[in-house]
């Protein structure tokens, strides 16, 4: 899985949520917040030692389970796309 990948799920995913009506605003939040981290993530000039990106993402996942099975699944292939890489 590339980069470009993990971007495209999360484009997806912010997507989804913008389209689906009544999301809770945290959740869409947090989402942005995921995003921003993973972009920090993959420049070399962000020291990102302190990032919980993963446990971010998981956290997220069980947040959408109930509510928003669209974008569960999506987040739960950029969690495995995350995983593929390294993250």
């Amino acid at each position: 899985m590339s980069e470009q990948r993990i971007k495209e799920l999360m484009d997806e995913l912010l997507g989804e949520l913008k389209n689906t009506e009544g999301v809770n605003e945290k959740i869409v939040a947090d989402a942005r917040k995921l995003e921003t981290d993973i972009q920090d993530l993959v420049n070399p000039e962000v020291d990102t030692s302190e990032y919980t990106v993963l446990d971010d993402a998981i956290a997220l996942e069980a947040n959408f389970a109930a509510s928003y099975p669209t974008a569960e699944k999506i987040i739960r292939e950029l969690i495995n796309s995350l995983s593929k890489i390294g993250i």
